[in-house]
């Protein structure tokens, strides 16, 4: 994996298992966002899909696009920010795993950092996310989003049904914090985000129109 490209982790496999579920054929259109090493995007390409996936990250598209290459299929891959990757598409099924960790001070992420830290409450693209989304899905089209509950998982269900979607939590896991989680507990404790707890709960937020 190059340096500095999110590698593979629990939240990872929370989506695939998600995605494992939706019904896919060879006509589906599937969007990566913010696709990382492509493992999602190679997934959906496997199950049939015709897949695009997008990153800011040039080092990303590239491991995406190998790692399509290397499990025999073919992934697009598109530079860009969000959505603004693919103007004017819509897609049968949108899978993400953004950035989602909250993170102390103003500044944007840079370098490795951008793969996790979104801003002070975790939501810098998640709510991003959310306002594209009913623009980005076809009329049947369903998202599929994994994050933290760190970042505020009623306020994205209560976001996507203000966009005209529903909105329910598919998939839920609870694990130990990380090492970047750890290295910010006092922060973390400061701001009431974590109480005593050391365990932090991701969950798949499933949505499509209503």
């Amino acid at each position: 994996m190059p340096p500095g490209v999110y590698r593979p982790q629990t939240d990872t496999g929370l989506l695939r298992r998600a995605l494992r579920r939706e019904r896919i054929t060879g006509r589906t259109e599937v969007l990566d966002l913010g696709t990382g090493s492509g493992a999602l995007a190679v997934e959906a390409a496997r199950l049939g899909a015709r897949v695009t996936a997008v990153d800011i990250s040039w080092r990303a598209l590239a491991a995406a696009w190998c790692n399509g290459l290397l499990n025999g299929h073919v992934v697009k891959v598109r530079h860009g920010d969000l959505s603004a990757a693919v103007p004017g598409r819509r897609f049968d099924l949108v899978v993400t795993n953004p950035p989602y960790v909250p993170a102390p001070g103003e500044a944007r992420p840079r370098g490795r950092a951008r793969a996790w830290d979104a801003g002070t409450d975790g939501r810098l693209l998640i709510d991003r996310i959310c306002a594209a989304a009913p623009a980005v899905l076809s009329p049947a089209g369903r998202l599929l989003i994994v994050h933290s509950h760190l970042s505020g998982v009623e306020e994205t269900l209560a976001r996507l049904h203000a966009g005209g979607l529903r909105a329910e939590v598919v998939e839920r896991t609870r694990l130990p914090f990380g090492p970047v989680l750890r290295s910010r507990l006092g922060w973390l404790r400061e701001r009431g985000l974590v109480g005593g707890r050391t365990t932090e709960e991701l969950v798949v937020i499933r949505a499509e129109h209503a």
